[in-house]
């Protein structure tokens, strides 16, 4: 169905080709997960499927890519659209209609299916799909599974015989990512579609899949079964970490397999007590709450997004924000930040007079107590609360890295003793100053925009999914930087549906349903008790109560000292 003959990827100016000598054969029926860590080339792998690699990406391709007979060197990506469907990673910004009845009809309009035939293809697809209640719905309103599944159908209807999906599960929560990958693996296994698939959170996709494209980021890539791959792969989900620790063999790939297995782990690790997941920051239970917000409401017309939600945050505190696709995570943290709509209640930020930065010892803040971030100026809002949006580049519009610090440094004055370009080398050294903001990885974005916040030196750090697109190093990366931020007394506050970065990060777990708080506490607590928030290492390992491998490790290598 695909063949790779020889091909490298080299785009102008780089030093060496992304993709290096490929030769893949991809069979009918197949659902191929392709691994690596960020910037190997996976991207780029799945873009020469469909003719996008280099028809609209630039650069060189040398070697055959064949796709259902045609040579994507001579058929550009709209020629190949009823072979080839591409769903990308943000559903609603390919959406090109309004409602979903019609944006499952538009792909067929553009090849000039006949309309009875449309109305037929339109009609199976809602019902693959369980979208057959929502055929009249406006696309916006839908939650983001729905629109994930609403674009799949949309590529669906021209009836490709491949289909590509670039994280496919990145932005959704737990349940929603379930309903898509169902609906993925009906197509496989029902219709016979080949399915190549992209996806950083592996722990959610891996026991789907029935062959693993790795990517080493030399180049190559190298293919095969999923157990066999995953013992050597640069990247791994939990479950696999766990059996890689331990030599379970075979490797398991999913939950049920792995408790199979860890009978005897759990036995030996009921001994001990359970690690700590984290060295904490203890908050201090007698102080004023860094922040402190009442009766918060956030309406969007008809809409209740926050629902008079009370909240007390901590200095040297990280809490994880949690909750479904639509459940008001976001809306909350704009409504603290000041920024975006709040309808009712209060928002009251402490700054003390003895408020200072932890590396220089002067004050970051100008002795006032109790202040709301929505009535003061942006500048000054940002120095009580900063916020790191879904999509880092929203806050980035200059040409250039420096040009971005040098502004950072300006409209922060001072008010943090390390400049922008400091503070970025902490997150994120080997930036150069001449590279352009959106040629960065999202990472390097993400750290980037947090260097530019932390200039003006908050109490407040709030992080809106800042988990997509990065792969489990960069996260360990993010986790220190959390890490530190906590252990200088700030108040860190991240929204996600990444369960497996809440477990390793976070002190206390903060969950929304319908705008409202349905659960507080600390993270053992709230995600334990959880079917759908339980990291993979406490689904294998419960009763116990462990929450990552890290505390497995651990634990195993304090008995390996006693014994």
């Amino acid at each position: 169905m695909i063949r790779f003959d020889q091909v490298s990827v080299t785009y102008d100016g780089a030093p060496a080709p992304v993709l290096r000598d490929v030769d893949l054969r991809i069979e009918e029926g197949e659902l191929c997960l392709v691994v690596g860590r960020t910037g190997a080339g996976k991207s780029t792998l799945l873009g020469t499927v469909n003719g996008l690699v280099p028809h609209f990406t630039g650069g060189t391709l040398a070697g055959r890519v064949t796709v259902g007979g045609r040579d994507t060197a001579h058929f550009p990506p709209r020629e190949l659209a009823d072979v080839v469907g591409v769903v990308g990673q943000d559903p609603l910004a390919g959406f090109v209609t309004d409602t979903v009845e019609e944006e499952l009809a538009y792909a067929m309009e553009q090849l000039a299916v006949p309309a009875n035939v449309m109305r037929k293809r339109v009609e199976e697809t809602l019902d693959l799909l369980g979208l057959a209640d929502l055929r009249h719905r406006a696309l916006h309103e839908l939650s983001g599974g729905q629109q994930q599944r609403v674009a799949i159908g949309s590529v669906l209807t021209a009836h490709p015989r491949i289909l590509v999906l670039d994280e496919p599960t990145s932005a959704l929560d737990p349940t929603a990512a379930e309903e898509v990958l169902a609906a993925i693996t009906r197509l496989v296994h029902d219709l016979g579609v080949t399915v190549v698939l992209a996806e950083h959170r592996l722990e959610r996709v891996v026991q789907y899949a029935d062959r693993v494209l790795h990517l080493a980021g030399d180049g190559t890539v190298s293919d095969g079964l999923p157990a066999a791959m995953f013992r050597t792969t640069t990247v791994a989900p939990p479950v696999v970490e766990l059996g890689r620790l331990v030599d379970w063999r075979p490797l398991p790939l999913s939950v049920r397999d792995a408790r199979r297995a860890a009978g005897p782990l759990r036995e030996r690790l009921d001994k001990i007590a359970v690690p700590p997941a984290r060295s904490s920051v203890p908050a201090g239970s007698g102080e004023r709450p860094a922040l402190t917000a009442r009766g918060v409401v956030v309406r969007y017309g008809d809409v209740v997004a926050v629902r008079e939600v009370d909240l007390d945050l901590q200095s040297g505190q990280v809490t994880a924000l949690m909750g479904r696709n639509g459940s008001g995570k976001s809306s909350l943290l704009w409504a603290l930040q000041g920024s975006g709509p709040r309808q009712g209640g209060t928002v009251d930020v402490a700054e003390a007079p003895d408020d200072r930065d932890t590396a220089s010892g002067r004050r970051t803040g100008s002795g006032k107590r109790g202040r709301d971030p929505k009535q003061l100026s942006a500048a000054a809002a940002r120095r009580l609360v900063g916020l790191v949006p879904q999509t880092p580049t929203d806050l980035l519009y200059l040409e250039s890295v420096a040009a971005e610090l040098a502004q950072a440094d300006r409209e922060s004055a001072g008010a943090s003793v390390l400049s922008a370009r400091e503070l970025l080398d902490r997150l994120a050294p080997g930036i150069a100053d001449d590279t352009h903001p959106r040629d960065l990885s999202e990472g390097q974005k993400l750290s980037l925009v947090l260097a530019i916040q932390l200039t003006a030196a908050p109490r407040i750090v709030l992080l809106d999914e800042p988990t997509r697109g990065l792969d489990y190093q960069a996260k360990k990366a993010l986790k220190g930087i959390v890490d530190a931020l906590a252990a200088e007394g700030r108040s860190v506050v991240i929204s996600t549906h990444d369960v497996e970065f809440v477990a390793a990060a976070a002190d206390r777990v903060v969950v929304l349903a319908e705008g409202e708080i349905v659960a507080d506490g600390p993270t053992t607590e709230v995600i334990v008790a959880s079917p759908s928030f339980a990291p993979q290492a406490a689904k294998i390992l419960a009763p116990l109560e462990y929450l990552t491998v890290g505390q497995v490790d651990a634990a195993l290598a304090g008995l390996a000292v006693t014994s």
